[in-house]
């Protein structure tokens, strides 16, 4: 099954670079994407999905495609065209340092270093923590956190790994363990965000962006917490993220509608005029799945019963959300959503979604874990 899906999806990557020439998809429109150019938080997963397509097919267009994104993230980089944000390691992870990992690239080495460098420009030293949007001492976004960020993390960890200077990974383990201390709630489920006082880094409270209510739990967001501390586990061995990872993940499993895939939020009402699916945190929460299974032993309690929730997941999107079969379609995986209170595609491709839906289908099949870390 997997090898089947693997295939078409390779086979859409290859159609869709002719389609969407030198511009990034983004979110659905019908059967087709939108596309953008290289100026979105979002442009890094189809960089990644190429290098996956090549690393899968071998297919020289892929891998010459791959190359092409790289080029425009140096670009973008050297023009600092949007990146004062947090989501560096999702553009620059999935791009230059994918190209480092599949080829040993050193002009790519370098760049994504530089990206580490422009995502250490988020931390407040004072206060501890990686602002997520806004400028320094922005009066709304100044003293924000999110739990996307901790898929972040792993740019800052390698970033240590590779130069030896420790204040890149002291400044990430911080950040997750304060997202973790403060984003995952007592019974496991996790706010969007979570503000401090900007000046003293006292906590204020949590709050959501995309989630229902500040109180409920937004799928997407509690995909990115299995996944995120399962990755500062591997980074760092504290064994604190590996159980706040496990704990959220049976969270995420045990509130999963009968087939497996995760609507927007876990608190819906049962008469919400807005019960879209989101595929794209399931997406996620398989890889994460993975990579928290790739920590544990066989034999350890809890063990059969992930690898139970992971094959569930990724056999519902394969028969049931993927395109597989359908040669006009541009996207892996439909009924994806992206803002849904905010009226932005909540019912679409998702180009996050089509990238850790083929990583998850990459890590069963090939035991290929992404570009979140070198492989030994």
């Amino acid at each position: 099954m997997w090898n089947k899906a693997i295939e078409d999806a390779v086979a859409k990557i290859q159609r869709n670079i002719g389609r969407f020439g030198d511009r990034y998809p983004h979110v659905g429109n019908g059967l087709k994407y939108s596309l953008i150019e290289n100026d979105d938080w979002t442009n890094g997963f189809w960089s990644g999905m190429l290098w996956l397509g090549y690393e899968y097919s071998g297919d020289g267009r892929l891998r010459d495609a791959a190359r092409r994104t790289v080029d425009s993230f140096r670009s973008r980089m050297g023009q600092g065209i949007v990146l004062d944000h947090h989501d560096i390691g999702f553009l620059y992870s999935l791009s230059s340092k994918a190209q480092w990992i599949v080829e040993g690239n050193t002009e790519a080495k370098e760049l994504t270093l530089l990206a580490a460098d422009r995502l250490m420009n988020r931390w407040r030293e004072h206060a501890a923590y990686f602002q997520a949007w806004g400028r320094e001492g922005d009066p709304v976004e100044g003293g924000r956190i999110i739990i996307d960020c901790l898929l972040n993390l792993p740019l800052l960890y390698w970033a240590s790994e590779k130069t030896g200077n420790p204040a890149y990974k002291a400044a990430a383990e911080i950040q997750a363990n304060k997202s973790r201390r403060y984003l995952v709630r007592g019974d496991d489920s996790s706010y969007h965000t979570f503000f401090f006082n900007q000046e003293t880094g006292e906590p204020i409270g949590g709050a959501t962006h995309q989630g229902y209510t500040n109180g409920s739990t937004w799928t997407r967001g509690q995909a990115w917490g299995i996944y995120g501390f399962a990755l500062s586990y591997r980074y760092t061995g504290d064994p604190l993220f590996l159980e706040t990872s496990k704990r959220m993940a049976r969270y995420f499993l045990e509130h999963l509608p009968e087939d497996g895939v995760a609507y927007w939020d876990f608190n819906l009402p049962q008469d919400a005029v807005n019960p879209y699916r989101d595929s794209s945190a399931s997406a996620i929460a398989a890889a994460g799945l993975h990579e928290l299974l790739s920590h544990l032993d066989e034999a350890e309690p809890g063990y059969a019963y992930y690898r139970r929730g992971l094959i569930r997941s990724m056999q519902s999107l394969v028969r049931h959300y993927a395109t597989i079969g359908d040669s006009q379609a541009e996207g892996l995986l439909k009924h994806g959503s992206y803002h849904v209170r905010g009226s932005q595609a909540p019912d679409e491709y998702m180009i996050w979604g089509d990238y850790f839906y083929l990583e998850a289908l990459m890590r069963l099949e090939k035991g290929i874990g992404g570009y979140w870390y070198e492989r030994r």
